[in-house]
């Protein structure tokens, strides 16, 4: 099977050669007048110099930040493929390990920075948090539309101060979305690609209403694309909406709703065997077995089918994030910032496909499932775990300037209502569910009830208070950060009598995660081009809700009397994060090069079954990580322009893991699953007048798939081509333009693990292998994208 996973080091050591020469060609070219914009941070405002497609083609922007931090822009953006995720958007960018489950986006994907994953890193949009309020984890596909983002970024080491998290021991990426035109357009765009791929997105821009304060906007797009491999789709319906009201610079209230409904057949992982046995384009079984004939008195059996079918593999889900941003001057030198949200979801995913038995499989006695007149059969039925999530939150601050410093000061709090359960739904004889959205008709139990999986609420309550000061010196050559956060969260987990978990009991759980990290940045501008900085920061994640399961291992419950016993208390995980470097930032070209090394204690592996959508921990205790980044970009030569990354990673697990009494595996001294020791893009473009063309490269290193290094996954290159063309208006049509994407245009196969934090791939003594699964990677993949303004 080894020969699956081959790559290409020498072919991709030369492209990326290449790639640093054409960037460092550019000293003599020079730019033109930047833009200023002003972006929202995780939480507070932050002016972002944007020089868009003349420095680096959107990859890069000016940065001022004490700390590591890349930045793409809507001039990147644009080029890309519409219905890209924020993970397919960032994987570019040095140290950004990502991978999708499509060439689309529309399906999702993962990602790793740094080593950490992504359910330690901290996710925002417009200054909300959006990692899941129990596990953390992040789902790109379904936040916003990328033709309403004007910039995403990354803070690879750690959280900015204010940034509203509980749940990232590492760095921070967030989206913020675009504001409403000035001027009043229509804007149309139509993309069509293979596997009958299709998006269609409207916006409509108001323009400044009368008496020129206030602007809004509305978009709307539908999307639709089938599986790559074995059956099924995704449909994406999306509706984003803006209003903004300014009084003046210092004064306003800025608006969002944000609004996603998708319904997507899921792709099957397989193990390295499964590969070999079955082939690249294994996935979900096509057909359905059926339902056995019911016979009254007679015990009949339903086929379980493995695969599953695809039918009985969806993951419909629908969200909704509210917020504003309200900002007012009340002196000359003190502003006050308000940011309300509300973030609202509700869905389910996994594999549906379950065999439940009339006699035993519900609380309470048997039921009658097929209609038979008896209950003696086990019949297959469509069940997973759905999740509701209500989540209020606010950020209020002040930021007050005075003498030489600048102080922000501020608190967050949310309370998230987290309701997870597992019921069913009957399955017809072709197989499908009666509701994919196990919302209606549901399956009762004998006493009218409602059979249930899994039963669990989690009230998560979380709040910090934060505040920094940022001193400037020597005419603001020199400036230090100091800053402090105390992120606190309180769990109250609610497990109620269930079929699923082994508890067939009422209990509870509390626990309060609380603690006080400190941040210190210092950049010092050596020259008008030049400059370094550092930073070094403490960080947290608490753990997730789901440690509090009987499923985890965690806990123990007594069937009879109900104790509940703690047999493994999951601490949080922290880090120490340092980083420092140089960026030049010149007329011609501009570039950053950074060292880095994180200190973990108690690291958390954290692993997420996709069949049946369960999260498990493992504590693996002390981690080490340290490692180099850079990236450069130039403004165009000619026409050409380039940008280059590069990062590279050593991770170091500190000691050998406990699995029992007396048992240990060997992981002292091993590399950290998913954490490639080398990761390099580059996009190389040429540009004459209303033409365009580049040509992109993304770099992956091996990889460990498990934490006993005994199972390693290969390299791998992928090479994109985009392409447009931008036409002369004509009549009432306003800048049409086509736009041209093909990715991994070699059909390169290559593999990605499922999970972070499988032990062993071989067996240890007495301690069973583990299986590793896998996700393959989408073949090559076309598109092409018409737009229009009106």
């Amino acid at each position: 099977m080894q020969s699956a996973f081959n790559h290409q080091p020498k072919l991709r050591l030369s492209l990326i050669a290449v790639a640093c020469h054409m960037a460092c060609l550019a000293t003599a070219a020079h730019a033109q007048t930047a833009t200023q914009k002003t972006d929202a941070d995780a939480g507070q405002m932050r002016e972002v110099v944007i020089t868009g497609k003349k420095t680096g083609m959107g990859l890069m922007v000016l940065e001022d930040a004490p700390k590591a931090r890349s930045t793409i822009t809507a001039q990147e953006l644009e080029k890309q493929r519409p219905t890209g995720n924020a993970y397919q958007a960032l994987e570019l960018l040095p140290s950004v390990n990502s991978f999708n489950y499509d060439a689309t986006g529309l399906f999702g994907g993962g990602l790793t920075l740094r080593g950490f994953n992504s359910d330690q890193i901290g996710a925002t949009i417009n200054g909300v948090p959006v990692n899941d309020s129990g596990s953390f984890s992040i789902y790109p596909q379904e936040y916003v539309d990328q033709e309403n983002t004007c910039s995403t970024f990354v803070t690879q080491g750690s959280t900015d101060v204010d940034s509203p998290q509980v749940g990232a021991s590492g760095g921070n990426f967030g989206i913020v979305t675009c504001n409403p035109e000035d001027k009043q357009r229509v804007r149309f765009m139509q993309t069509f690609g293979q596997l009958n791929m299709y998006k269609s997105y409207v916006r409509y821009d108001t323009g400044l209403l009368p008496g020129g304060k206030s602007k809004a906007f509305i978009s709307v797009s539908r999307a639709k694309a089938d599986k790559w491999k074995g059956e099924g789709e995704a449909q994406r319906n999306h509706i984003d909406a803006g209003y903004n009201y300014d009084w003046d610079r210092f004064n306003y209230i800025h608006a969002t709703i944000l609004w996603n409904e998708a319904k997507n057949n899921n792709f099957q992982s397989y193990s390295r065997a499964d590969f070999a046995k079955y082939g690249y384009y294994y996935d979900f079984a096509p057909t359905f077995a059926g339902h056995k004939t019911p016979t009254p008195g007679k015990a009949d059996v339903d086929v379980n089918q493995s695969p599953a079918f695809y039918k009985l593999a969806n993951n419909p889900f629908k969200n909704a994030i509210a917020s504003a941003t309200a900002k007012f001057r009340l002196a000359d030198n003190l502003d006050l910032k308000i940011v309300p949200y509300y973030w609202y979801g509700f869905g389910n995913g996994g594999t549906q496909q379950k065999l439940l038995s009339e006699a035993t499989g519900l609380i309470g006695g048997g039921v009658d499932l097929n209609g038979d007149g008896d209950k003696l059969d086990s019949v297959i039925v469509g069940s997973a775990s759905v999740t509701q999530t209500s989540r209020p939150g606010v950020t209020t601050s002040v930021n007050w300037t005075v003498a030489n410093h600048n102080v922000l000061a501020g608190v967050w709090w949310e309370r998230a209502s987290h309701q997870q359960t597992q019921p069913a739904v009957r399955v017809d004889n072709a197989g499908n569910m009666s509701d994919i959205w196990i919302d209606e008709d549901r399956l009762q139990r004998a006493n009218g009830s409602l059979y249930q999986g899994r039963d669990w609420k989690t009230t998560s309550t979380a709040y910090q208070a934060f505040v920094q000061d940022t001193i400037s010196f020597l005419d603001d050559r020199l400036s230090i950060n100091v800053g402090l956060r105390t992120p606190h969260i309180k769990r109250d987990f609610k497990n109620f009598p269930n079929e699923g978990t082994g508890a067939n009991v009422m209990y509870q759980v509390k626990r309060t995660y609380d603690d006080v990290l400190p941040q210190f940045g210092i950049r010092y501008n050596l020259t008008n081009e030049d400059q370094l900085y550092a930073s070094l920061a403490k960080n947290m994640k608490a753990p997730g809700n789901f440690v509090y399961a009987t499923t985890n291992g965690n806990i123990k419950v007594d069937q009879k009397t109900g104790a509940v016993t703690i047999t493994n208390d999951v601490k949080p995980e922290k880090s120490y994060s340092f980083d420092a470097g140089i960026r030049h930032q010149a007329k011609s070209w501009i570039g950053t090069f950074d060292v880095y090394a994180t200190d973990f204690r108690d690291r958390m592996a954290t692993a997420f079954d996709p069949i049946s959508q369960l999260s498990s921990t493992t504590n693996v205790g002390k981690v080490k990580n340290y490692g180099f980044e850079v990236e450069a970009g130039n403004t165009p030569i000619n026409g050409w322009s380039a940008y280059v990354s590069y990062g590279y990673l050593h991770t170091e697990v500190k000691q050998n893991l406990q699995v029992g009494t007396n048992q240990f595996l060997p992981t002292a001294g091993n590399e950290f699953p998913l954490s490639p020791k080398q990761k390099a893009g580059f996009s190389i473009q040429y540009e004459n007048g209303p033409f365009w063309a580049r040509l992109t490269g993304k770099a992956t290193g091996k990889q460990q798939a498990t934490l006993t290094n005994d199972e390693t996954v290969p390299g791998y290159t992928l090479f994109g081509i985009d392409g447009g063309y931008k036409f002369a208006d004509w009549g009432y049509a306003k800048n049409p333009k086509i736009t041209f994407n093909a990715s991994n245009i070699f059909s390169k196969e290559y593999y990605n693990p499922s999970s972070q934090s499988v032990t062993n791939a071989r067996a240890y003594g007495t301690y069973a292998a583990k299986n590793v699964f896998y996700y393959a990677g989408s073949p090559r993949f076309v598109s092409a994208t018409l737009s229009v303004d009106f």
